[in-house]
């Protein structure tokens, strides 16, 4: 086996452990989330527990290398916004992304359907983007508190 080869079969092999994989490589779209957000952690623990989650392949962003992410995403946009990458290599991100994740588990596909019809269409990306504002909020109302 030459060399090229070998680094592919080992990029396939880490992808499949919910590693890295190159982009577009064909295989399966890639889902990167902010593993140290118990909000976003719990939402993606969801989904992970759907059927055909096991055809998405899942990265916790602040548990891999910077350049694990690919040229085109850096640590700091995928801490700041949602992202997930097809099966082609594509980058998309906010309410794209969710919807590129409803489209790939079968049980959420209806909704994956109605997100790309008027108004959700419209109203989808502006409400992540109010989300956004209220995160930080949110995700420190869903953390218990510990007791000293």
């Amino acid at each position: 086996m030459d060399t090229q080869a070998r680094d592919r079969t080992s990029q396939r092999a880490a992808a499949t452990d919910g590693g890295w994989a190159p982009e577009g490589d064909g295989g399966c779209a890639t889902v990167y989330f902010d593993g140290a957000c118990p909000l976003c952690s719990r939402e993606i623990a969801t989904y992970r527990r759907m059927d055909g989650a096991d055809s998405l392949r899942w990265v916790d962003i602040t548990k891999v290398p910077a350049q694990e992410l690919g040229g085109d995403l850096t640590r700091e946009q995928a801490l700041a916004r949602f992202h997930v990458r097809d099966e082609q290599g594509r980058l998309v991100s906010g309410a794209a992304g969710f919807v590129t994740i409803w489209r790939r588990l079968p049980g959420l596909r209806w909704l994956a359907w109605l997100a790309a019809r008027p108004p959700l269409k419209w109203l989808l990306e502006p409400a992540y983007r109010v989300f956004l504002r209220f995160r930080p909020w949110l995700t420190r109302s869903v953390v218990p508190r510990s007791r000293n």
